[in-house]
This record gives structure tokens, sequence and C-alpha cells, in this order.
């Protein structure tokens, strides 16, 4: 392990400690569903073990604009205004996350040439078994009483995704127009067959992370939202497509969005817009998620302007 990648590692060790010691002397008092929101972005809070980053209330641009290289015919662009704050995932769930909330692996273990351990991202994980690990959180979190009866852990809509990835930027990608390996795991010589499995993922927080402080929101893994897929991106005022399913898949399901590209796919599909269907019961070695803390109900924020 390089001396940068230690140090980012040595950091965060760092923040979970002291952020385990807050949660544990706050625990008697749960915090009220208003004083929870943050009030600045990127910062952070620890929910049962598992780090977040506040995103303020904004509105943005959703997609693509037709002259950004690579782009989806369904990547809009479409305007997009979100009301409520919301606190995104620092890391993707990892492993050792799964087994201390979830018990044992949901599929295969994972294997060292996919990426193995504590920190390295979970994978092999269909739709169900995600949204099932945030209702645990949720428990968690509520019992322990750092997160409020008002608020719960659940998987992103795409609107929530992409803003909390863009952190504010409307470039291709969080860090620019261009990707490179100093910045995300994903495959820079397009490796297909059976020399792809010489990649895999890589520890969490091993990259820099957004303007936001969230890390991987480009590459390493795919992450699962939990709008159904659409062809055509939802905008307006807190997009939800997660109760509207779009169109049959052949098995008679319905598929699910995931977003972030991974370390299997090139920098085409690593950008802020990139947005790909999967089947909910499907998984895969190379599909993970984040899990979000989102408010269900309250007074709704003023709204503040995240575009530049």
């Amino acid at each position: 392990m390089n001396r940068r990648r230690f140090l980012s590692l040595g950091a965060a060790a760092a923040f979970v400690t002291a952020a385990v010691s807050r949660d544990r002397s706050t625990a008697a008092q749960p915090p009220s569903a208003s004083s929870f929101r943050g009030t600045r972005a990127g910062e952070e809070r620890l929910i049962d073990g598992v780090a977040f980053c506040w995103c303020p209330p904004g509105r943005f641009r959703m997609g693509s604009p037709e002259t950004e290289k690579n782009r989806r015919p369904d990547e809009g662009p479409v305007d997009v205004t979100l009301t409520r704050g919301f606190w995104a995932g620092k890391f993707e769930v990892t492993q050792g996350q799964w087994r201390r909330l979830g018990g044992g692996f949901p599929d295969q273990p994972p294997s060292a040439a996919l990426g193995e351990g504590a920190d390295f991202p979970l994978y092999w994980v269909n739709f169900d078994e995600a949204v099932r690990f945030c209702e645990e959180l949720t428990r968690r979190g509520r019992r322990n009483g750092s997160l409020p009866a008002a608020w719960r852990a659940s998987l992103p809509t795409e609107a929530q995704w992409e803003y909390a990835c863009r952190a504010g930027t409307t470039t291709a990608y969080a860090f620019g127009d261009t990707l490179d390996s100093a910045h995300a795991r994903y495959d820079t010589e397009a490796l297909v067959g059976p020399t792809r499995s010489s990649q895999g993922a890589t520890r969490v927080g091993s990259f820099p992370p957004n303007a936001w402080g969230i890390h991987d929101m480009h590459g390493n893994v795919w992450e699962w939202c939990r709008d159904y897929y659409h062809g055509q991106l939802p905008g307006g005022t807190d997009p939800d497509l997660s109760a509207r399913p779009g169109q049959q898949n052949r098995d008679g399901t319905y598929s699910r969005v995931r977003r972030g590209g991974a370390w299997i796919e090139s920098d085409a599909y690593n950008r802020s817009a990139t947005r790909l269907l999967y089947e909910p019961p499907r998984r895969s070695d190379h599909i993970g998620f984040r899990a979000f803390l989102t408010e269900s109900h309250g007074v709704v924020e003023g709204v503040a302007s995240a575009q530049r």
C-alpha cells in the first residue's frame, strides 16, 4: 500500500473512532428531526458505524448535455429541485459492514481476485438484499438513539444519487471532463474476457473524495438506486420513481437503476450521468450499493441553488 493510500485509510479510521464516541455519548438523547439535518455540504455523521456526508437541498441539471463525450440517449438532461437535504454514504457499503449488520454474505463470498476484505465494497448483492441492509441500519440507528424516527436509511433515488455525485459540478465527472487512475478504480485499458478479473475492486476511500467528501462515486462497483428504470429521466421537484415500474422485462421483472460505473467499465460508463438498468433479483461481481439517510416527513427547508 502506498503512503498516500495508507494515510487516507488512517484518516478514515480516526474519523470512525471519534464519531463512534460521539454517537455513544448522545445515544440517550436522540436528536430531533430538524437538528439532525446538516448545516453545510460535506458535514459528516456516523450511524452505527456507517459514515455519511450532508448534501444540502438545491437545484441542479440532471443528465448530460448533447455535447458530452460518450453520452447516451437516456440521459436527459432535465432540471431537478431537491427540497430536502439528505445524508449520502461517505463510502460504498463494505464487506465488514455487511457482516456486522447483515450476517453472512448474501451469495458467494468475495474473492481476493475481485477485492476481498472488511474495507472493500460488498458485491454479489441483489436489490432486495440492499434494501434489507438499509432497513436494518434504520432499526439499529433508532434503537441506539442516533437516528430520529423521522429519518431512515434507504437506497437513493436517481436524482439524489447524481446530485451527491456531482457535488455542485456540471462536468462529466466530479473531477472534471476527463477521468484518470488517480481519481477512480475503473478499467483504464478496456479489459475484456478472462483478463478482466485481474483488476477487481479496491478498498473504499482509496481515492480522493468529491467536493462534498464522498468517495468512489465514480468506479469501484456499480450502485443500486431505488428508482425503477425509465427511458426518460424524471425532472421536476423531488422526482422519485421507486413506485412506478417502467417497461416489463422478458422474465416478468421490472429493472431498477444502477449508477456510478465500476472497476470493469471504461471511463465512458463511469460518468456522473451514466445510468444502466438491471433486474432486481440478479447480482454481479461488480454491483454493490451505498446507503443514504433521508427525511420521511417534516418541514420542508428552503432551497439554495447548487449550480455553478
